[in-house]
């Protein structure tokens, strides 16, 4: 006679000792643990954040409003996980990894765990490939490599989510797998970035992750790990991922929303005292594995707001400080006209350097320093000084780079562009162009370039630095051209 064995499902039940907002004092959880899984009877599910003696703390992920006092929480043996699969590329998602698109259900291949350690410097691996946005002065001044960690600042307003997704949109066709993470946003403004990528046909290898000004500020708060451990998914497939947190200043509004309900001591302008562990150990998840490990990489686009381009506030100090590089938009910049308004002297990008590409980089050198000259003696002509002859020389040369730089939204340019474009100017020929005639070369010239000679394109996609015979091709392209 066979016997039927039976499983049992072991889970702790507790009570609603008090509500508050979104947090929730339970008691009679006795082996309750940081980061695990409760479910409350009106099926919102919660996350334990704390405890101590007499009770545990948790946050409520979903609608609190049909919890009362005395309403019994089942805690299961597990810490927080999300559903994940390919499935997710094109479809929008909550912080709780659950399809919020109303389109079709899709198979999960797996759950991970939203709380993880990053992986270790061992299985970490050297950058080796470059990362193009497709706009001009950040590939040619700020350029960035995958596994790098890059922080867009400035203030609101000024350009910092238009450059990541002109970003998202330049990766078609090139195995990058993008996500971009909204943090307390408007529903109006993740509906138009939704709308744009659809219109450019990038949502094909976008997730998109929304935990709005309308979520809860512990979804808000959940909803970075969320994305990172989606990322985390295709990363140790092999994959490369793009992955923008939009943005970390409302993040860190949310924890310290967190933090004061939970009666956590305040620091300074009210943070908790772990608020920069809180963004470390998030932003160490991001990074390049070893070949060993796959080969994958997480490139992430971290965005902060400045209050009037403080640089120094808290916030912005601490993600300078954990982070690969910035790029820091200009308000006045912006308000001039110059757009995307990037400050070239408050931008660095400390490793992408050695992966530009080697035509670019031997343009960017003296490029740099002419365009430098050129915003210090923008100064000096407020100031109505008498210029020299090369002063007014260096000026004139500055203005043409800066209409070179200037790009309109949604129009990434290849590399193969900005290489020509940029050779151009280092050969002197556009010094003496009107600004409409500057104009009219910048938009007509690459196309010109790829009908009269086609095979000159593959040759400026080679990773070599410009040769006698590439640079004498593009010069015969200019003559006719002129």
């Amino acid at each position: 006679m066979q016997t039927r064995e039976q499983t049992f499902r072991i889970k702790e039940l507790g009570r609603v000792k008090e509500i508050k907002k979104c947090i929730a004092k339970i008691e009679g959880l006795p082996s309750c643990m940081n980061g695990q899984l409760l479910h409350f009877p009106n099926g919102s599910k919660g996350l334990v954040m704390g405890f101590n003696y007499d009770e545990a703390l948790s946050i409520i992920l979903g609608y609190e409003g049909g919890i009362r006092m005395g309403d019994s929480v089942e805690a299961e043996n597990k810490t927080f996980e999300i559903p994940i699969g390919e499935g997710l590329v094109g479809r929008v998602v909550n912080a709780l990894g659950l399809l919020c698109d109303g389109g079709s259900k899709i198979r999960y291949d797996a759950s991970r765990p939203v709380f993880k350690e990053a992986p270790p410097a061992m299985e970490r691996g050297a950058v080796s490939e470059p990362l193009e946005t497709g706009i001009k002065i950040v590939d040619i001044f700020v350029p960035i490599a995958k596994g790098q960690r890059v922080l867009l600042l400035g203030d609101r307003m000024s350009g910092k989510t238009s450059i990541a997704v002109d970003g998202i949109i330049n990766q078609k066709n090139k195995n990058v797998i993008c996500i971009y993470c909204s943090i307390g946003k408007s529903h109006s403004s993740l509906l138009k970035i939704t709308q744009l990528l659809n219109k450019k046909n990038a949502f094909g290898y976008t997730i998109i992750l929304a935990a709005g000004a309308s979520a809860s500020c512990g979804e808000q708060y959940l909803a970075p790990y969320t994305a990172t451990t989606i990322g985390e998914y295709f990363m140790n497939k092999g994959k490369d991922v793009l992955l923008i947190y939009d943005d970390l200043t409302k993040h860190a509004w949310a924890y310290r929303q967190l933090s004061l309900l939970l009666e956590r001591p305040p620091g300074r302008e009210a943070y908790p005292g772990d608020i920069y562990y809180v963004h470390s150990q998030l932003l160490e998840r991001c990074g390049k594995l070893s070949h060993a490990g796959g080969g994958g990489s997480i490139t992430a686009f971290v965005i902060a707001d400045t209050l009037q381009e403080d640089i120094a506030g808290y916030i912005p100090s601490n993600l300078v400080s954990m982070l690969d590089g910035q790029i820091f938009l200009s308000t006045s910049l912006f308000s001039e006209g110059f757009k995307p308004a990037i400050d070239f002297g408050m931008s660095v990008s400390t490793i992408g350097g050695k992966i530009q590409h080697p035509m670019l980089r031997q343009l960017a050198v003296k490029l740099g320093v002419e365009y430098a000259e050129y915003r210090k003696l923008l100064k000096l002509t407020k100031l109505k000084a008498v210029l020299s002859q090369e002063a007014e020389v260096n000026i004139r040369r500055g203005e043409i780079i800066t209409e070179l730089l200037k790009q309109p939204r949604v129009n990434p340019v290849s590399v193969e562009e900005q290489i020509v474009l940029f050779y151009a100017l280092d050969r002197g020929v556009l010094n003496k162009l009107s600004d409409t005639e500057i104009i009219k070369f910048k938009n007509n010239f690459f196309d010109f370039l790829k009908k009269t000679k086609p095979t000159l394109i593959g040759t400026l996609k080679e990773r070599q630095p410009i040769k006698k015979e590439t640079a004498a091709a593009i010069d015969e392209c200019l003559k006719r051209f002129f």
